[in-house]
């Protein structure tokens, strides 16, 4: 078993009509051995901006801290907010830094740009960007993620079609996956600001 699979993780983003929203489950395990079932796997940057991080759970808050310290010395020097772009330029870089002893994650990066249009990327443990109009996914049911999305995702969803669609594409798939799992929640990213919603799974 890979070390990124340890945990285990399902993590989704995916755009719609000026919106954009991401997913993650809720589970925390030691291999086949669940230890929690409401471990935070996405983070708020700010207001239009959020990252989540699919991978060792340690890493997982490390980076969270790490990305907090360095957005705050960014908006102290710029007096601006990061954008989603830089943001992502920033995230590579620092998991490049490491890339010896790198940290154990795969971050998914959803937000809006200057314009308002939605921003999506994803990367590897070293940094390795890899953009996407439509979806991203991250996490040890990837496969299951990618098939559901291609099924029932359509261009330029509103705010509530693209609620319902991310969450029955991550419900599915973590349903057919041991190591993720046990209920999830949702932000959907919009101009007005961010909705949460948590959503009921099966707790097996």
């Amino acid at each position: 078993m890979s070390i990124l699979e340890y945990n285990g993780a399902a993590i989704i983003a995916m755009s719609g009509k000026n919106c954009v929203a991401i997913a993650s489950d809720n589970r925390l395990g030691i291999q086949y051995q669940t230890v929690s079932m409401s471990f935070q796997k996405i983070f708020q940057m700010n207001d239009s901006l959020m990252v989540g991080l699919a991978g060792l759970a340690s890493d997982v808050q490390t980076l969270d801290q790490l990305l907090r310290f360095r957005m705050n010395l960014y908006e102290l020097r710029e007096e601006r907010e990061m954008t989603p772009k830089v943001f992502t330029n920033l995230l590579s870089t620092m998991l490049y830094e490491k890339r010896f002893g790198p940290y154990f994650c795969e971050p998914v990066i959803a937000g809006l740009d200057e314009q308002g249009k939605p921003f999506l990327s994803t990367m590897d443990l070293i940094g390795a960007q890899a953009g996407a109009k439509d979806f991203v996914v991250a996490g040890t049911c990837d496969g299951n993620l990618y098939g559901m999305c291609e099924t029932l995702y359509k261009p330029d969803m509103e705010e509530e079609e693209l609620f319902e669609t991310i969450a029955q594409a991550l419900l599915a798939s973590v349903d057919r996956d041991a190591l993720s799992g046990w209920g999830g929640v949702v932000h959907v990213i919009t101009e007005k600001g961010i909705v949460s919603r948590e959503l009921k799974g099966r707790q097996d």
